[in-house]
């Protein structure tokens, strides 16, 4: 490899040693491609964390192998502040052979601190642009201002007039960029220097995309208004009359050609909402009608057509990062959402390109999920990648104030999609609350007893064999994770079965001073879904009218209410199938579900998939030995042949990617 993970891989040679222990304090180790190398390679990776866990995992599954003669290729990670290894067992230390790896070896002459903020992903540009340019020994500032330029694309000395600025601001928030605080408060700065932005409300719109949606669309009616002739100065001067929240400048140069390109994009995925306009008839036909609401079903099949295009044009590559399928399924969300509202008839066209492209993105989805799922449950928790890893990121909010509380709200089966039908449900109910929109990876198979239970133990379902089949150990589960993390029980709370009103046992928990993490499992939209006889369409309507009801609005009001930060997630998301069989009777499986069957042995399972070719056998990755899982393949479920169900427990984009929402209110 020509890259900076060629001077890791080239210590992983198989067979050399049974046990390889690394120090890895930078997390190198855990970036997406040097864990699929690694494994590739013949190497089990597991990184230790804590000595009851790891040990569980060490003894089960390596040295059983070991006293029975078997050779593996056993890779233990420690992740400390230093290169030392000696906070390891002295077994392991007696006997492993000994690694260490850092990002101050790979970029001598950049700044450590600046270089370990960003996210390994990011670290192909900058090893590239540190080859090609050459840059010598720099300082922290300078090794930012390089950071900017290579990895970024930001240049900030070059920002001179509002279009610069919103064009690279565009670029970051709708790809997603990741830019750590201490980059951005580089950039600040050097645009403070220049003193042309000083009206502009920087610490806001550069780092939170949420902000930066809302400066344009309260701007975008102003826009509107200097095409039809309005003296711009005199709004400028009453920018009162138009309920600004933001400060700045009230005119933004929409229609700049560098700006222009992404506000199509943004106004089509839904990210920045259509307006109406006293004038709209003067806007027909111009590129500014995909921002203005001027008739339903025109303006529903323009933006159908736009984001079938966007979603074709943006499909992951197969070396594509875990953020950039989660980035993609927000716009498949979208796209679902829009054909799932079918005021009209799709037409047969339109219907023709969205099978084609679904069954390219299911397979090219099942393909990258079986290269690269195995290491997305390893990677570092802040920001979370797994479900499981919530937990841990709650724990460090936590941590960073006594006064911190959080509140973790489980929408159990909540698929992205419903999340957006949702969403905009809840802006229309509740106009100052604020959703920042991220996602995680649901756990395979996408099952309750496994995902949901993940989220609460804060760890992989191999650590939780006695309790997989059910969700009964929960609250167990939810407060030892909060004891190890150093609360007492009576500062810990989990209330399931909530939904429809009712709040009480809720109200009163909250009444505790001493409460500073709850967990809420919401479990209206599972209840919907398994009664679901009209589909994708019939769950969107559904679940608007139970949002419209009031009582999730009500339940959010209450957390806030109590100075919680709140974070909402799922454990699986659903999709529609359609039956290819049931499985013989004559063989037991652990677990029946319409998307995933568990079977206790390699035999039994292998018996099963003589009928069912196609079907998937899972491997055990992060599961237990004993819980060997089959997946229906394709949108296919175990059902009588023919029938349709909106189920859950495969493999597809909307079971697996689900939503992590934070939710606060508007500052004022």
């Amino acid at each position: 490899m020509g890259d900076w993970r060629g001077q890791i891989l080239r210590e992983f040679t198989p067979q050399v040693a049974r046990l390889t222990l690394v120090a890895d304090p930078d997390g190198l180790l855990l970036e997406e491609g040097v864990l699929q190398a690694i494994r590739e390679r013949g190497f089990e990776l597991i990184p230790f964390e804590d000595h009851v866990s790891f040990r569980y995992a060490y003894e089960s599954r390596f040295r059983s192998r070991w006293d029975e003669g078997k050779h593996t290729d056993l890779v233990v990670v420690l992740r400390s502040a230093s290169n030392s290894l000696n906070s390891l067992p002295y077994d392991l230390l007696e006997t492993g052979r000994k690694l260490s790896f850092n990002l101050g070896d790979l970029f001598p002459n950049l700044s450590y601190p600046v270089v370990a903020s960003l996210n390994r992903s990011d670290l192909d540009s900058l090893y590239q642009a540190q080859n090609k340019q050459n840059p010598g020994q720099l300082g922290n500032n300078a090794t930012k201002d390089f950071v900017l330029r290579h990895v970024f694309e930001i240049a900030p000395e070059l920002i001179k007039q509002p279009s610069d600025l919103l064009r690279v601001l565009l670029r970051r928030h709708y790809r997603g960029q990741g830019i750590p605080r201490i980059l951005d408060e580089r950039f600040m700065y050097v645009l403070r220097q220049g003193g042309l932005f000083d009206d502009w409300p920087l610490e806001q719109i550069i780092p939170d995309k949420q902000a930066f949606l809302g400066f344009l669309q309260e701007r975008w009616p102003i826009f509107l208004d200097g095409i039809t002739g309005m003296d711009i100065s005199k709004v400028q001067e009453e920018k009162q009359s138009y309920g600004l929240a933001f400060e700045g400048p009230a005119y933004l140069p929409f229609d700049h050609d560098d700006v222009r390109v992404y506000i199509d994009s943004l106004f089509l995925e839904g990210l920045l909402r259509p307006v109406r306009h006293e004038k709209s008839g003067l806007f027909t036909g111009k590129w500014v009608a995909v921002g203005i609401r001027i008739d339903e079903k025109a303006d529903r099949l323009r933006r159908l057509d736009g984001l079938i295009k966007s979603v074709e044009g943006t499909l992951p590559e197969p070396e594509a990062r875990y953020q950039d399928w989660v980035l993609f399924a927000y716009r498949w969300a979208e796209l679902t959402a829009l054909l799932a509202d079918r005021s009209d008839e799709q037409t047969l066209q339109v219907l023709e390109r969205v099978k084609e492209l679904r069954e390219r993105l299911d397979s090219a989805f099942l393909t990258w999920v079986q290269n690269r799922f195995a290491g997305l449950h390893n990677q570092p928790a802040v920001p979370p990648v797994m479900l499981h890893h919530i937990p841990r990121f709650l724990a460090r909010e936590l941590s960073q104030s006594e006064q911190n509380k959080v509140a973790l709200l489980l929408v159990d089966g909540l698929a992205l999609d419903q999340w957006v039908v949702m969403r905009e449900a809840l802006g229309s109910q509740c106009p100052d609350l604020r959703f920042h929109d991220d996602g995680v990876f649901a756990w395979i198979p996408t099952i309750t007893s496994v995902s949901r239970q993940s989220v609460f133990a804060g760890k992989a379902p191999l650590f939780f064999p006695s309790s997989i089949y059910g969700t009964n150990k929960e609250p167990m589960l939810w407060t030892q994770f909060w004891s190890d993390q150093g609360l007492n029980q009576n500062e810990v709370a989990y209330v399931k079965g909530i939904g429809d009103g009712g709040f009480e046992e809720v109200e009163e928990i909250l009444s505790y001073p001493r409460i500073r993490a709850i967990g809420l499992i919401v479990d209206k939209v599972d209840k919907i879904m398994h009664g679901m006889e009209l589909g994708t369409s019939g769950m969107h309507n559904q679940i608007r009218q139970w949002v419209m009801e009031g009582h999730l609005a009500k339940l959010l009001d209450l957390l806030l209410d109590h100075d919680f930060q709140i974070s909402l997630t799922s454990d699986h998301g659903n999709i529609e199938a359609i039956g290819y069989g049931r499985p013989s009777e004559g063989v037991i499986a652990d677990l029946r579900g319409e998307r995933a069957r568990i079977y206790p042995d390699s035999l039994l399972r292998s018996k099963i998939k003589e009928r069912f070719q196609n079907a998937i056998e899972w491997p055990t990755l992060g599961l237990p030995d004993d819980f060997l899982p089959l997946l229906a393949p394709d949108r296919l479920a175990f059902i009588a042949e023919g029938n349709r169900i909106v189920a859950h427990g495969g493999i597809s984009i909307e079971e697996l990617i689900v939503p992590l929402i934070r939710v606060e209110k508007k500052s004022s």
